[in-house]
Order: structure tokens, then C-alpha cells, then sequence
């Protein structure tokens, strides 16, 4: 395999690749290197790409293992989970500011949903991965993505709803 047709395979999904990988590490630093991580063990293993039936989903499950290991490691204590990837440009300066807080509002509580449930959260509703690739990502039953999904995903309606009608300004 050339170095040309790697390219093409790897580049579709490389920034997916980088966003799980933000997702789980919060630096930019660490999920550059993340990224840089994975694809050059890709590299490394390129004479065995054809064999996988799905490269971005091998390379996301790669990806989530690595962040794993890095947050276990003892260089990684201080790493939390956050998500930056929201902008919309057309919007007015109040709008923006407002989406803005709400976006940090639901970081900070996905920050406190249990590990699996970031994860599935960040592939399923931020990647666009279906249920049966976010199985296979992270080694579970479609029907356990699905309780997963609907779990987080409650846990942040309802937080962001006692927030709302408390007037809650810190979490």
C-alpha cells in the first residue's frame, strides 16, 4: 500500500479520530497526539488494513483504548472530558453567547456522566456513529448502546431542567 492510498483511507475519518479523542482527553495537545497515535500505528500495520471490514470503526475502538490507557496513566490524572466542536457563524452575538452557556452547561454535566455514557454520548450524537459501529467501538450489545444513550441523555434533560427552574448559575 502506498503512501497515498493509506492517505486516502485514513483521511475521511481522521478528525473523528481527533474529537473522540478531545472528548476523552480535553487537551488539545494530548488528543493531537492521540490522533498522531493511532495513525501512525494504522501506519505501522497498513499491509493489514485490508482485513478489517471497517477501518474507522477499528481506528475509533484504537483510539478509545489508547485515551483509556492515558487517562489511567499517572501523566494523565489531571484530564477531564469536554467537547468544542459547536459553532454557528449566522448566529447574533446573544445567541451565540446563550448557546455558548448552554453548551458549557452540558459539558459540565456529561463531565459527570459515568465513562461508558460519555463515550457513547460523543459517538453517538456528536460523531453520528450508529448503533451497531458504537457496539463494536466499544466492545458492547446494541441494545446496551441504546440503554446507555437513553440514560446520559436523560441524566443531562433532567439536570439542565432543575437547573432551568432553580435558576441554578454553578454545578
Amino acid at each position: 500500500m502506498t503512501q497515498q492510498e493509506f492517505l486516502n483511507i485514513i483521511m475521511p475519518f481522521k478528525d473523528k479520530v481527533f474529537r473522540l479523542a478531545k472528548r476523552l482527553l480535553v487537551s488539545q495537545e494530548e488528543a493531537e497526539d492521540a490522533t498522531q497515535e493511532v495513525i501512525l500505528k494504522l501506519w505501522k500495520n497498513k499491509a493489514d488494513i485490508s482485513r478489517y471490514k471497517n477501518v474507522e470503526a477499528f481506528s475509533m475502538t484504537m483510539t478509545k483504548n489508547f485515551c483509556l490507557d492515558r487517562l489511567k496513566s499517572k501523566q494523565a490524572q489531571n484530564l477531564k472530558i469536554v467537547h468544542n466542536n459547536y459553532e454557528d457563524s449566522n448566529m447574533s452575538l446573544q445567541g451565540r453567547a446563550e448557546l455558548h452557556d448552554n453548551l458549557d452547561w452540558v459539558h459540565k454535566i456529561i463531565n459527570q456522566l459515568p465513562e461508558q455514557q460519555k463515550m457513547v454520548i460523543q459517538l453517538r450524537d456528536i460523531e453520528q456513529y450508529d448503533f451497531d459501529e458504537i457496539a463494536k467501538i466499544l466492545d458492547m450489545k446494541p441494545t446496551a448502546v441504546r440503554v446507555a444513550l437513553s440514560r446520559a441523555r436523560k441524566t443531562i434533560r433532567e439536570t439542565l431542567i432543575k437547573m432551568h427552574n432553580y435558576g441554578i448559575t454553578k454545578y
